[in-house]
């Protein structure tokens, strides 16, 4: 068997998360605190564009969405 790395790991434990957050309308919060305390500083300008893309498909975003890219940026 390979030997999968600390790193390797979390890579594939944000995709994972990142999966989630795209497919789930309403994702937990829960879900995003943890997939942003993975997050490397590179990874964050895709995540914000993910949020981004949520926030322009809702009529009616909520505001700790807002709130939450809000401290992303």
């Amino acid at each position: 068997m390979a030997q999968v790395t600390n790193e390797d790991a979390r890579q594939a434990l944000v995709r994972t998360l990142l999966d989630k957050v795209q497919d789930d309308p309403y994702p937990s919060t829960t879900m995003l605190d943890m997939l942003e305390e993975l997050l490397t500083p590179n990874e964050i300008p895709a995540y914000v564009v993910l949020l981004q893309d949520r926030l322009r498909e809702d009529r009616f975003p909520s505001i700790p969405m807002l709130k939450r890219l809000r401290a992303l940026v």
